[in-house]
């Protein structure tokens, strides 16, 4: 059994933090979401993993190296450009050879990690098996239909008008039938090569495909907004330590995590929140469900439910919540006067001001 592990894409919806860093190296509670998905494969006993890599592949290299870190044994996989799920299944295809493969997308999040469904798929030996989740708007996902008795008869890539509100979680299992199917399909309208119709082919041609419905937490970590809400279910499992300095006019409250070499000065942080390696808090209100990354500065601010990335300072600023903070990124005060905003924005940047 392998893994194949999605990480290329360019992370067009967190930009502007990903023109400058892959978007599965955005971390949740000061740890990278693909840091989570090799987690998940190795605790599910799989230790040979393929990484499809673009464009940031280096980046990707240098935080994962040969992924000894995780108990696992890396080969990165070189895409050119992001040309659909089963594209990169047919990148693999040397490397996979004949073995059984779960496919993750190294973007989402889930919950509990995939051994039981390993396990499941192992022990009734379908030619696919895909898992699925109840959402909202399906439309923005692919989309599977199920008959009565619970089997996969039919997919569809982001439909105008879903059949069903059971979306493709981002993890796939597959025997080498997937290859055939792989090889047989064209590019999609979107000029893609769609695992959905891939998946579809083998159903067509009599292959069994089986499916579980996710019950716990799984989260596609495309935009801010989910980030966020990952974030918060995360820190929402945090066991309090404090292995850096507090002094007696600051106060802990609740799940607080206070990392080695970070300060806390005159300040008051309620939990769950982390403060990361080297970080300075003083004179300061951390609010729940806040992540401060290594070596940032926090002074005389209020932050809460919120993402700051590494050497990120925020001094004399109230109130910031619901934000992502970029790295080496500085919040200041604008001056009193004249009244007016300042402003020195990326491409994609978001900015919500109070006249």
């Amino acid at each position: 059994m392998k893994a194949l592990v999605l990480s290329g894409g360019s992370g067009t919806r967190l930009r502007p933090l990903t023109h400058t860093s892959a978007k599965q190296l955005v971390p949740v509670a000061n740890k990278p979401i693909l840091f989570y998905v090799l987690e998940g494969i190795a605790e599910a006993g799989v230790t040979e993993v393929g990484i499809i890599v673009g464009d940031t592949a280096p980046e990707i290299r240098a935080a994962v190296g040969d992924g000894s870190a995780f108990g696992i044994s890396v080969t990165y996989l070189p895409q050119d450009r992001p040309l659909g799920l089963a594209h990169a299944v047919r990148i693999a295809r040397d490397w996979l050879g004949d073995d059984d493969f779960v496919m993750y997308l190294g973007d989402n999040f889930l919950v509990g990690g995939i051994a039981d469904q390993l396990r499941d798929f192992r022990d009734t030996g379908p030619d696919a098996q895909i898992m699925l989740t109840r959402v909202g708007d399906p439309s923005a996902f692919g989309v599977a239909e199920l008959d009565d008795e619970g089997r996969v008869i039919g997919l569809e890539e982001k439909p105008r008008f879903p059949k069903s509100d059971l979306a493709l979680v981002g993890v796939y299992f597959f025997t080498p039938a997937i290859h055939d199917a792989v090889s047989a399909i064209r590019p999609s309208a979107r000029g893609e090569l769609e695992i959905t119709d891939a998946i579809q082919w083998l159903i067509d041609h009599g292959a069994r495909v089986r499916s579980s419905v996710v019950t716990g937490y799984w989260k596609d970590t495309g935009n801010a907004t989910d980030m966020l809400e990952v974030n918060r279910s995360v820190l929402d499992r945090l066991d309090p330590r404090c292995d850096g300095t507090v002094d007696e006019e600051s106060e802990l409250v609740g799940r607080v995590v206070v990392e080695p070499g970070a300060s806390v000065s005159r300040s008051r942080i309620v939990g769950p929140a982390i403060i990361g390696r080297g970080s300075r808090v003083e004179d300061s209100y951390i609010g729940p469900f806040t992540s401060v990354a290594d070596h940032c500065t926090i002074a005389d601010s209020e932050i809460e439910y919120s993402i700051v990335l590494t050497g990120a300072t925020i001094d004399g600023v109230r109130r910031i919540e619901a934000s992502m903070i970029g790295r080496d990124v500085a919040v200041t005060p604008a001056p009193r006067t004249p009244q007016a905003h300042r402003l020195i924005l990326g491409d994609h940047s978001k900015v919500q001001i109070r006249s």
